[in-house]
């Protein structure tokens, strides 16, 4: 039986014109090795400005990764007063990955939401975030390092969730950089993480027929472990039902029958 690759759409990054420099959308490598790995076949998502492009290239793929960003959401866009930590990414980066996650959302795609984009399709379904989590959450743990690029946690799975499937019994780890996080979690979310200190590490759709999983840490950075590329499986085995017709197995639970 020939299954189909399914196609995801990745948002990618963008820096406006600068002097003496254009200005430039750049894709971490990471998410499309991690997309290819996993059984998928990447659509590198540009920040186009017209609609109809974009709708047209979304009716291409079954699956969506909302990419994180070394910057911020912008606070003011949620009706909050912009705290001085915070660095706003580029208009335009925000503008198309809102677009993109709101068709997603819309048409009910699977989606993998990653670092900002967690907090991203969080706050388009109604959640809530924290701008710096130092401030707001006085006995957090640190959750990110200017200087140390390898600072890491311990995660808190909880139990019975897509998560827990995923990754397993045993004590996972995961690498964090983050200064802003969820705080008040849509009502279409479940928490399927947390750090010890309670900040929301991951979270999952309550409808058991929608893959939405939104991680706060990078499973596509070469400081991920190994284990993380199962997040990468899960979600194309979601695009791939997505895609196929209700008696096609997902592309990994074959390879596991063959096996």
């Amino acid at each position: 039986m020939s299954i189909q690759k399914p196609m995801v759409g990745i948002t990618g990054d963008f820096r406006p014109e600068r002097y003496n420099s254009a200005a430039l959308t750049w894709f971490n490598t990471g998410y499309y090795d991690s997309v290819s790995a996993a059984g998928g076949i990447p659509m590198l998502l540009p920040p186009l400005e017209n609609d109809d492009d974009l709708n047209r290239m979304m009716e291409n793929v079954t699956g969506v990764v909302v990419s994180g960003c070394n910057l911020d959401l912008d606070p003011t866009r949620l009706k909050m007063h912009i705290h001085p930590s915070v660095k706003v990414m580029p208009k335009r980066r925000e503008d198309f990955d809102r677009r993109v996650a709101e068709i997603a959302i819309k048409r009910r795609l699977p989606i993998l939401a990653i670092g900002s984009g967690m907090q991203l399709v969080n706050a388009l379904c109604g959640g809530t975030l924290y701008q710096h989590i130092p401030e707001e959450v006085p006995r957090a743990l640190h959750h990110r390092d200017p200087v140390e690029q390898n600072l890491r946690h311990v995660l808190e799975i909880v139990p019975g969730t897509r998560l827990d499937a995923i990754y397993g019994p045993g004590e996972v780890r995961v690498n964090s950089a983050h200064h802003m996080a969820v705080r008040d979690l849509s009502s279409r979310f479940r928490v399927s993480a947390t750090c010890p200190d309670g900040i929301i590490e991951a979270y999952e759709s309550i409808e058991d027929d929608w893959f939405c999983l939104g991680v706060q840490w990078h499973p596509e950075s070469n400081t991920a472990s190994a284990l993380d590329l199962q997040i990468f499986e899960a979600f194309i085995d979601a695009a791939v039902r997505e895609a196929a017709p209700a008696d096609i197995l997902p592309m990994n639970d074959l390879f596991r029958r063959a096996a």
